[in-house]
């Protein structure tokens, strides 16, 4: 097993059980299919965190299965704000602790308002990334969505 990294350490902490995939990067493919083929679990079920920021620079983050994009009209709406934009890669470091391609949902600096796409609720468990490029946590929507104070809403177009 690798280190811990600070999200799996949070879900020990809430008593959350979680199954750790460790997959190779060597070949530089981290997007979210790519983890899918290498951990052997279903696109719809591997799900990526985006973060996003209102006109304001309020952050906002969106759980979303791989595969999809965020629509950021039902983002803007579900976060209750205008609009929201993609925050720019070299803000997410220093906003989150996380870097691209290993942020998780869980264990930011901060606690943002998190949104994770309505389909997630479809499966006992999803996957979202461990906090580190190379490592996937599969655990129980729900209690994933309890230890965040997220909630569960559309975000992508089907």
């Amino acid at each position: 097993m690798s280190v811990k990294t600070n999200a799996m350490r949070l879900l020990e902490q809430a008593g959350i059980e979680f199954r750790l995939h460790e997959y190779d990067t060597a070949d530089g493919a981290i997007d979210a299919l790519s983890i899918a083929r290498k951990i052997g679990v279903e696109p719809e079920r591997v799900f990526k965190t985006l973060v996003t920021e209102s006109p304001d620079h309020h952050p906002f983050v969106f759980v979303i299965p791989a595969g999809h994009e965020l629509d950021l009209r039902l983002g803007a709406v579900a976060a209750g704000v205008k609009s929201v934009a993609m925050l720019p890669q070299k803000q997410l470091f220093p906003l989150t602790g996380y870097v691209h391609g290993g942020c998780s949902p869980v264990g930011m600096k901060k606690a943002f308002p998190t949104v994770i796409e309505e389909t997630a609720i479809l499966y006992e468990t999803i996957c979202v990334s461990g906090g580190r490029v190379g490592v996937n946590l599969e655990l129980n929507p729900e209690k994933l969505a309890r230890l965040l104070v997220a909630r569960f809403l559309p975000l992508i177009r089907s």
